[in-house]
């Protein structure tokens, strides 16, 4: 099983991108995971936000891999705790399918997208950057790997 974290959003802050190549490196022989970062569409002056996000949304959609499991990142989703996370891994690592992680532009993802998603996943009520969330996504998928290992990583 491979994962893909596919997000809208390029040039990621050097401490952020070195963060989340570490957990990808840790992940590498669990669960391989490759990131695809995605041109956001044009906002501002001239450029309504609405076609922005239908850009964006086609851009997700466009690229999936084909029979993946999705999640889209978002707000409204399911929140899970680490221990919840491992278990749904689990889960779908039975189903065999490879991983698709949305992470959307700056309005969310797109009806679409939203539709297509197997599964709606919430980071928590908080509201964070979208680049921290790739961080943040990469290292529960390795605290989940641990989990599942009974590896010492996660001490709850």
């Amino acid at each position: 099983m491979r994962a893909r974290l596919i997000a809208v959003g390029e040039r990621m802050p050097r401490w952020v991108a070195d963060g989340y190549a570490e957990y990808a490196k840790r992940l590498s022989h669990e669960l391989p995971l490759e990131l695809i970062e995605l041109k956001p569409g044009a906002r501002g002056k001239g450029h309504a936000d609405a076609r922005a996000m239908l850009t964006e949304g086609s851009a997700l959609l466009a690229a999936l891999p084909r029979d993946a499991h999705v999640i889209a990142l978002d707000g409204r989703g399911a929140t899970w705790s680490s221990e919840q996370l491992a278990q749904q891994l689990s889960n779908w690592r039975m189903g065999g399918r490879d991983l698709a992680f949305l992470i959307g532009g700056p309005d969310g993802h797109a009806r679409e997208v939203l539709q297509r998603a197997d599964q709606r996943w919430s980071l928590g009520p908080l509201t964070l950057p979208h680049m921290l969330v790739r961080l943040v996504v990469a290292e529960q998928l390795y605290r989940a790997v641990t989990i599942i290992n009974g590896h010492p990583y996660h001490r709850a």
